[in-house]
This record gives C-alpha cells, structure tokens and sequence, in this order.
C-alpha cells in the first residue's frame, strides 16, 4: 500500500517560507480610517452649513410673510405688498441658492484634495509594501534554494 504524503506539513514550510507581513494591512486600514473620517468632516460641515442656510431662508421669507399679512388700508395696497414679496421671494431664492453653490463647491474641492492626498498616500504605501514584500520573497527564495 501506498503512504498518503502529509499536505499539512509541506504547507506549513512553505507559507513559513514566505511570510506574510501584516504591517502593510494594518496601515493601510488605518489610512482608510483616516480618510473616511476626514471625508464625513466634510459632509458633516456642508450638511450643517446648509442646515443654517435652509433656516435663515425659512425666517427670511416668514418674516416677508409677516409684512404681507398685515392689514392694508387700500386694496391696491395688497397688489402692491403681493408684488413686494414676490420680488423679495425671488432675490431670497437667487442668493439662497448662491449660498448652497458656495457651499458644495467647497465641499467638492475638499473632496477632491482628500482624495488626491489619499491616492499619493495609498501609491506611496503600496509601493513600499511590493518593495518590502519582492526583497522578502526573494531571500525566502534564495533560503529554499540553499535546502
């Protein structure tokens, strides 16, 4: 009869003969963590910029309704206080939305230097990591050939 070779031993000498370094795995998580937490900041302060954008439009126009529901002496006076809303309503929504450009705009532009900072980042990582990995390997390698 024919012995069954033990796979279990072969395998344990050759992943010890090329290890694994873990150190790689650890940062770049780490790096990742780093930027998601830098990316919600960056949510974070566009959601409450237009939070407060949104409540300053919303007392803004109350206000403007205020004026209009006041009692007027003269019936073309409600025309007058109607049109005068109207107009103010429309400069509102204009510089309103301004304000929301700005804001993803600078939101966008963040983003996007996060992003790029996080690509150097992450190629300079991997870099060393093939390098690390590539002179390992090669004296793992070198080590089995020498057996």
């Amino acid at each position: 009869m024919a012995n069954t070779q033990d796979f279990t031993t072969m395998m344990k000498d050759m992943m010890g003969a090329f290890p694994v370094d873990t150190k790689a795995f650890e940062d770049s998580f780490k790096t990742s963590a780093a930027l998601n937490e830098k990316l919600s900041g960056v949510a974070l302060e566009a959601a409450e910029k237009s939070s407060e954008v949104s409540s300053k439009w919303t007392k803004d126009t109350l206000t403007k309704m205020a004026e209009l529901s006041k009692v007027k002496a003269e019936p073309a006076d409600y025309a007058k206080a109607m049109s005068d809303f109207a107009t103010s309503s429309a400069e509102m929504a204009a510089e309103h939305m301004a304000a929301f450009a700005e804001i993803a705009k600078k939101a966008q532009t963040e983003t996007v230097d996060l992003m790029m900072a996080a690509g150097k980042d992450m190629a300079e990582e991997t870099s060393a990591a093939v390098q690390k990995a590539t002179k390992d390997t090669t004296a793992a390698a070198k080590k089995a050939a020498a057996k």
